[in-house]
């Protein structure tokens, strides 16, 4: 820094992302492998009733099939440091291969039902391999890719496609599959459900084989030249990256204020036609439930990350008011599903509107938790960092899912699990003290 003033030239950027748009392509493609992981991911829990009755599963093994994804994370060490050596092409490839196979196995049509569940098992399995990349490699494609001012709206679309998926799938299974009728079990057939659900496990296989193949066709793993100073900056290693971040305070207070709510309700909407049936809500309007939660949460989210965007340094504001509203409409769904308790009315109006609004409040602040991560932790690599939350994330569901293969019958304990876990998320948020430290960077050294 010299006394006199710098030339037009030296206040230029040094970076011109403007110059990439295929950037809009890469975003494009790993969002459409999102969302296909995140639609074979939720593929049974809309339709549990149905699979109860055409493949002999009991609610125990629904349980089971959603709490394979997160399974799926336990070797998610193995493809942060695949990322973070190799640069998302070969993880987003290896994932695709996951994705691909576990949709060919859950596809294969054989008679024997006993066979036929344990293909099922194997293929939500593997498809929750590929959780790892799809669902924590979103910031660190941003990065990689974005401008600054771009950086948390790309965040954004690439992290919340994944729960598009499931809530796709509220929409597609239950409006496709039809439901057994219990008042006249011949009106549907075994048979009938189970031409239906192959249908679609066909249909999905299509989709990830094309996804899978464009992938491979076209997918470079960085543009030419880095978009900002921060992408083009150097990172810590592996190994410092994985000891900074478990010994810092702040990342792990901030890290389990996302995880714990964002596991619970993963969960928790994996079931979600089991916790609404005790409220005589149907299949197919348990599933409208489910997908109006999750698109709202993501058209919510996507309008928050813009604004994070155009006003910087605002992030724990934004998630302060997206856990409080998350916080009284948990509260206020649970109250009302105990309306024999406690005498409050209790319509379909009144559960779709405090169940929608729980899922949009929760799932809009995915984005907006993730950009505050990379802050609080640089010059850690985004992958890693993401992978370390979503991996907590994932611990939290599947803790919550097999506690539910053992307690299936009285299902009101899971609504106080998703109130207590907002409340304790925004009790962290409020206590945390942000920092902004890649962005200072990119403002203060990029110009």
């Amino acid at each position: 820094m010299g006394a006199g003033s710098s030339t037009e030239a030296e206040r230029e950027p040094l970076l011109v992302p403007s110059l990439y748009g295929r950037r809009w392509l890469v975003l494009t493609l790993f969002s459409l492998l999102a969302l296909m992981q995140g639609m074979v991911w939720n593929f049974w829990g809309p339709i549990a009733n149905s699979a109860v009755q055409a493949y002999g599963f009991t609610k125990s093994d629904i349980a089971f099939l959603v709490l394979w994804g997160p399974v799926g994370y336990i070797p998610w060490l193995l493809f942060m440091w695949l990322m973070d050596k190799k640069g998302l092409r070969i993880s987003l490839l290896l994932s695709a291969f996951f994705m691909l196979l576990g949709s060919a196995l859950r596809s294969v049509p054989v008679t024997d039902l006993h066979l036929r569940r344990w293909l099922i098992h194997g293929g939500q399995f593997l498809n929750g391999l590929a959780g790892p990349t799809v669902m924590s490699a979103g910031p660190y494609l941003s990065t990689t890719w974005f401008a600054p001012d771009q950086r948390a709206t790309a965040t954004a679309v690439a992290s919340l496609f994944s729960y598009l998926g499931g809530a796709t799938s509220f929409i597609v299974g239950p409006l496709i599959v039809p439901a057994p009728n219990v008042s006249q079990a011949a009106a549907v057939s075994n048979t009938s459900i189970q031409s239906r659900t192959q249908l679609i496990l066909y249909a999905e296989l299509a989709v990830i084989a094309v996804l899978s193949t464009a992938t491979l066709l076209y997918f470079p793993s960085r543009p030419p030249v880095p978009p900002s100073v921060a992408a083009a900056s150097q990172r810590l290693s592996y190994r410092s990256s994985i000891c900074r971040l478990l010994s810092n305070f702040r990342f792990l207070m901030i890290g389990f204020a996302y995880a714990v709510p964002t596991g619970v309700i993963a969960g928790w909407f994996g079931v979600l036609d089991m916790v609404l049936t005790p409220a005589n809500i149907s299949q197919v309007n348990a599933g409208w439930v489910g997908f109006w939660s999750t698109v709202g949460g993501c058209v919510f989210g996507v309008a928050m990350a813009r604004f994070a965007d155009s006003i910087r340094g605002m992030l724990k504001m934004i998630l302060v008011l997206m856990l409080a509203g998350a916080s009284l409409s948990s509260t206020w769904f649970t109250l009302t599903c105990l309306s024999s308790f406690t005498h409050l009315p209790s319509t379909t109006a009144i559960l779709y509107t405090s169940c929608i609004l729980v899922g949009i409040f929760i799932n809009s602040s995915v984005p907006i938790f993730f950009e505050l991560f990379i802050e609080t932790v640089y010059p850690v690599p985004e992958g890693i960092t993401c992978g370390v939350v979503t991996f907590l994330g994932n611990l939290a569901a599947g803790l919550l899912l097999f506690s539910l293969t053992f307690y299936c019958t009285d299902m009101s304990w899971l609504n106080w699990c998703l109130t207590g876990s907002c409340v304790f998320s925004l009790v962290l948020v409020l206590f945390f003290k942000e920092s902004y430290d890649r962005l200072y960077l990119d403002v203060f050294v990029s110009v």
